[in-house]
């Protein structure tokens, strides 16, 4: 443990949002492992000399690596200190990845994408983290600037690797994902912050028992899992069916210009960060979730009707949609981050795992009915995804308490600004209800960190500094008595 530990881990978001950022990175360039294949699938089937249908499986099968990884290790980050999991994923997965550099056989390199997209999961690790470290009134923004990150890597993994390879062979674009395992590796052990376990003595089989209890304890969560799982089917039908689209009469563009498309999705991504911390943080998180559907929905409807004539529609299809689908997930976490503070990763797994089946379905029925359809048929289907997530999200009001009703009032207006969800009364830290800072008279992230020293047996990094202020005021004192 101490191997992995540095003086620079006891930063905290809370006073260097520049972590964030590193998160952000780390995120965008571990998810991306998952899609580099997407646009070189041909390049794959010609280098290991096999039919298309055969290298297809690439893909597919490091989905259902990732589904396991997040149904399987994720619970883990309630058991276990993140800090040296998440560097211990990372190392593993950057080693393992070197495999896929020089296989020249199918199988090993469909069994090696399987294992690599299981430990892929460490963005998921984090984002629960930020969540801990980010004080509650400034959650959405702190989520905000991960959650772009791993957004943006899932279309920048296919704008890189369908460059690189259109000048380079397709190993060039693995051996430079290879080369970013490791720079994550060590930035991640000199800056991630080392935070204890939230519930070290929990039994594993418990962590996995107790996410399935949660969907009956907590309306808030069902509602989320069930939004995100609505809301992200028609983001990955639109990304799949777009280059068939694109590829055909009228538009007949080539593999690249298709790639450089996805850079459209980026500009509607950078917008959230801003959102979130001027309207997300002051409002309740339905606001916001409401907000994003309905730029999604107005996105889908303007693609879908008028894509086959003009190429503007996809455009701001592209735009809208990605903008309004990271709106209302960030804003779906910061609400339910709050529920089980001690249990984020648990929580955590249950939203990701009903977003994961809804890219899934997404995924299956864009192809499926553009097959049949074409490109209005998939869209179509798209407008009813997000319209089924637009009436979970109206069926339960901002203040209810129970599972459907508006009961409490209309109001979006935070009662509590400094909560995250904005009714919880007292911040939230380590899993502890932690009172105001101004009743104590400490920064509540101090106490907690004192706290968890104070368990462990050691001084807390802290202690001195605080010692330092005690000893200035008394001596204030002292001087005004004199």
């Amino acid at each position: 443990m101490k191997l992995l530990s540095t003086h620079l881990c006891t930063l905290a978001t809370d006073h260097h949002p520049s972590v964030n950022v590193l998160f952000a990175f780390a995120a965008g360039f571990t998810v991306a492992n998952l899609y580099y294949n997407h646009p070189i699938l041909n390049l794959l089937a010609a280098d290991f000399n096999v039919r298309y249908e055969q290298v297809a499986q690439i893909p597919t099968v490091m989905q259902a690596g990732y589904a396991a990884g997040l149904l399987f290790l994720c619970p883990l980050g309630d058991l276990l200190p993140r800090r040296p999991f998440v560097c211990g994923l990372v190392g593993f997965t950057a080693t393992l990845w070197l495999g896929l550099c020089l296989t020249s056989d199918l199988g090993t390199f469909t069994a090696i994408s399987f294992i690599v997209a299981v430990t892929t999961v460490t963005p998921q690790l984090m984002l629960p983290l930020v969540g801990d470290l980010a004080p509650p009134s400034r959650r959405a923004a702190a989520l905000s600037i991960v959650v772009s990150g791993l957004m943006l890597g899932v279309l920048v993994a296919r704008v890189l690797s369908g460059t690189i390879s259109n000048f380079v062979t397709w190993r060039a674009v693995y051996w430079m994902a290879f080369a970013l395992q490791y720079v994550i590796f060590v930035l991640l052990w000199l800056f991630m912050p080392d935070y204890p376990a939230t519930n070290p003595g929990m039994n594993y089989f418990r962590i996995l028992l107790d996410i399935v209890k949660m969907l009956f304890r907590h309306p808030v969560l069902v509602q989320a899992c069930l939004a995100g799982l609505f809301c992200s089917a028609p983001f990955t039908s639109f990304w799949t069916t777009l280059t068939f689209l694109l590829a055909d009469d009228p538009y007949n563009y080539s593999s690249l210009t298709i790639g450089l498309f996805g850079l459209i999705g980026i500009a509607g991504m950078l917008i959230s960060p801003i959102y979130a911390r001027t309207v997300t943080d002051r409002f309740v998180p339905h606001f916001s979730v409401l907000f994003g559907l309905t730029c999604s929905l107005l996105g889908v409807c303007l693609g879908t009707y008028t894509g086959t004539f003009t190429v503007a529609g996809p455009v701001l299809q592209a735009l809208l949609m990605d903008f309004g689908n990271q709106t209302a997930q960030i804003a779906n976490r910061s609400s339910i981050y709050s529920v089980e503070p001690k249990r984020r990763n648990g929580v955590n797994t249950a939203f990701m795992v009903a977003t994961f089946c809804g890219q899934l379905i997404g995924t299956a029925a864009g192809n499926h009915i553009y097959a049949a359809a074409g490109w209005i048929g998939s869209g179509s289907a798209s407008v009813g995804f997000i319209s089924a997530a637009i009436l979970v999200i109206i069926a339960r009001g901002p203040w209810e308490e129970k599972w459907v009703g508006w009961r409490g009032g209309w109001s979006m207006i935070k009662k509590d600004k400094d909560s995250a969800d904005g009714k919880t009364a007292d911040k939230e830290m380590h899993g502890r209800i932690v009172p105001r800072d101004e009743e104590v008279g400490v920064d509540a992230n101090e106490k907690v960190l004192q706290e968890v020293a104070a368990e462990e047996g050691h001084e807390s990094p802290l202690r001195d500094e605080n010692d330092g202020k005690e000893s200035r005021k008394e001596g204030e004192v002292r001087e005004t008595k004199v």
